[in-house]
């Protein structure tokens, strides 16, 4: 299938809006640098963009048309191949968006397109912090040669930014990240712990976030039954259902200023997975704004 450029997310479902006029601004950023196993993230953006032109605008819980959110969708970035100049590229192109406080949503891309959207975040919004939903921790230091590889994220925003974070759904990290998480005293919320017939780890998950929040979602946060189009699919992840209903909680006592998902492949003859991620983005429109 050949994709187009320059498509609007939810296309025909949502009217055309100006960059000025927006409430909602969607960022596709086309980058995928050294990736550990499976391969494919750097399209993720545009099938997620043609998924959601299937998507009925009506959301199912709500009843509310999140197609008249005032949808912005600007044209994909495609960052340097240098991950370091790829990161600052990416920082610039959120920041022009958080501003003129519009809500950004980046699509990815590998994790590594979380990095330069959290630094414009940050330097905007003083009190933030970061939810992460993910299978891995990301804690690593350096990997594939770059601090900035899709395995460092959470490593720069801890070190670098320097803003706390809260981890979910996590079930897969290596020693040189359990180590960090001892030495940090860092309590994640592990996929292997979260009962999916108690609540209360959503409420845990929420007070530990300051006011203002930037939600990042790596799909291989989800079980791969649920969405199996990632490059590391781990078993024993989050529900469909438990991920929106953690959206919704936190869209509901904090103030959630920017969002992305990321780490879409996929695998063809399939849309699940890249439907399934639209989905998701019109749950975070719903809740938190």
């Amino acid at each position: 299938m050949k994709l187009k450029k320059s498509m609007r997310f939810g296309d025909a479902e949502t009217p055309a809006v100006r960059l000025n006029d927006a409430g909602i601004v969607v960022l596709p950023i086309c980058y995928e640098n050294a990736p550990s196993y499976g391969t494919g993230s750097k399209e993720g953006p545009l099938h997620i963009l043609n998924a959601s032109t299937q998507l009925e605008s009506i959301d199912e819980e709500t009843l509310t048309n999140w197609g008249e959110a005032g949808i912005h969708t600007l044209a994909p970035l495609v960052p340097s191949d240098d991950p370091e100049k790829a990161v600052y590229e990416m920082k610039k192109a959120a920041a022009a968006v958080l501003e003129k406080n519009k809500f950004l949503l980046s699509l990815g891309g590998d994790h590594a397109i979380s990095i330069g959207p959290i630094m414009a975040a940050a330097e905007i919004y003083p009190d933030i912090g970061v939810l992460q939903i993910d299978a891995h921790l990301d804690l690593r230091d350096t990997w594939n040669g770059s601090r900035y590889n899709h395995a460092c994220v959470m490593r720069r925003v801890a070190d670098d930014i320097k803003i706390p974070f809260v981890q979910v759904g996590i079930r897969s990290f290596s020693p040189e990240e359990s180590d960090y998480v001892k030495r940090k005293k860092l309590k994640p919320f592990y996929a292997h712990a979260i009962d999916p017939a108690d609540d209360y780890w959503r409420r845990k998950v929420v007070h530990s976030l300051p006011e203002n929040v930037y939600i990042t979602i790596d799909l291989d946060g989800l079980d791969p039954s649920i969405l199996p189009g990632t490059g590391t699919p781990e078993p024993g992840g989050l529900s469909y259902r438990q991920l929106v209903k953690l959206i919704k909680a936190v869209g509901k006592e904090k103030k959630v200023v920017a969002a992305d998902i990321n780490e879409l492949a996929k695998i063809d003859g399939s849309q699940v997975s890249e439907y399934t991620a639209a989905k998701i983005a019109t749950k975070i429109f719903v809740y938190c704004l």
